[in-house]
């Protein structure tokens, strides 16, 4: 009997198991994949996200692990580009953009490091229930035998396409279809200070520095382009680069290190993240567009939310039922500005008037690019930053904070 099973083992499941572990917890986190290995992913971690890591013990393992440390971005929108720092994370200035086989090995090493059991190549098949209320998960690990495990809790932190989440029906709400299709890749020889971003019609183009001196580039079509982008992946791909003509210099004079990854599996909901003897974390409760890259990061937190609900619950501080919807408050009022911004950004349309306002105000004031980039990286809430007297002090009116 554990206390929690965690079905799931990336970026949402193995923090929560190893938070709850460190709790005292008896805890197991299955998952079906094997590490170190790949996902599909932006690779990101921003400043909210590494200050996650700092509290956990675990950010000088990622700095150490051949990943640069990112300060600047870059947003250029053509006629010209802001570059500047975000405003930290409390004492976090870094982000990193880090490879999956590294990232993820790092925390399920961490998970286990913490007393949680890891059982990998694990495929849960189904829940079991006692009447309304989840209490076992029934799969097969490496032997092929069936094995039916119980606990207190099972949590789903198994991706957009959640087992466990369609096994309970969990509702989901504030949807949008998905609005682009991505495809990424790696390059070696690019000189590169920070993450880049290209906003263009129709277009995206976002890049950074990952693992082992390789650029990440990322391109975004519109969502209904995919089976045209998919007949010339490498055409369609470097087509999109040119329309960064800087960015595209110097990938031109590089070598791709990697095959084409991409999807147009992007959707955009929230799931009720909680009900009778289950919980729900990560992309498995809550999925968006990863145009921001924010996945990891927004994944990073809620384990800390959740890890706290279960906590409150299992202890008998609190109701169980009542602590989970508290995390499901919190959560999806934290992630509220990143979700508004990652759907303004997915619909791959130019700046309106009034953010063109905005951004060339930004254009001669460094101090307020930074705190600006803060809210597009989760550092810095809009509504401290949309402010009728901020905004004057930009030299920009109040309509361009309602426009944003």
């Amino acid at each position: 009997m554990y206390d929690a099973i965690v079905v799931g083992a990336r970026c949402g499941g193995s923090p929560t198991a190893m938070l709850l572990a460190r709790m005292g917890y008896k805890v197991l986190v299955v998952d079906r994949a094997g590490f170190p290995s790949d996902t599909l992913s932006t690779h990101y971690i921003h400043q909210t996200g590494v200050a996650c890591l700092e509290r956990w013990g675990l950010a000088e393992a990622v700095a150490a692990s051949g990943c640069p440390p990112l300060r600047q971005l870059t947003l250029d929108v053509g006629p010209f580009a802001l570059v500047g720092e975000p405003t930290p994370a409390g004492a976090v200035a870094d982000a990193y953009s880090v490879r999956r086989t590294v990232l993820d090995k790092l925390l399920v090493d961490a998970a286990a490091g913490a007393g949680a059991e890891v059982r990998e190549h694990f495929a849960v098949s189904e829940l079991v229930r006692e009447g309304a209320r989840v209490v076992s998960v029934r799969g097969r690990g490496t032997g092929g035998a069936t094995v039916t495990e119980r606990a207190r809790i099972v949590i789903g932190a198994d991706g957009r396409n959640s087992l466990v989440a369609r096994a309970v029906d969990a509702p989901v709400y504030d949807a949008q279809p998905a609005l682009t299709c991505a495809y990424y890749t790696y390059w070696s020889g690019v000189e590169m200070a920070g993450a880049e971003l290209y906003p263009r019609p129709d277009r995206m183009i976002v890049a950074a520095p990952t693992n082992d001196g390789q650029v990440v580039t990322i391109a975004f079509w519109p969502h209904a382009a995919f089976p045209h982008v998919r007949a010339d992946i490498e055409g369609h791909f470097l087509r999109a680069l040119e329309l960064a003509p800087e960015l595209h210099a110097r990938v031109r004079d590089a070598t791709r290190t990697d095959r084409f990854r991409g999807t147009a599996q992007l959707p955009n909901f929230h799931r009720r993240p909680h009900g009778e003897g289950w919980a729900l974390v990560g992309d498995a409760g809550y999925h968006k567009d990863p145009i921001l890259a924010l996945g990891i990061s927004d994944a990073f937190r809620d384990a800390e939310l959740l890890a706290d609900a279960v906590d409150a619950g299992l202890s008998g501080r609190a109701e169980l039922g009542a602590a989970l919807a508290g995390y499901e408050a919190r959560r999806n009022e934290t992630a509220a500005p990143g979700y508004a911004s990652t759907l303004d950004f997915a619909r791959l349309q130019p700046p309106d008037a009034a953010m063109q306002q905005l951004l060339a105000a930004l254009s001669s004031d460094q101090a307020q690019t930074d705190r600006f980039f803060g809210t597009v990286v989760g550092t810095v809430h809009p509504s401290a930053f949309f402010t009728p007297e901020n905004l004057a002090s930009i030299g920009v009116g109040a309509s361009v904070g309602a426009a944003a």
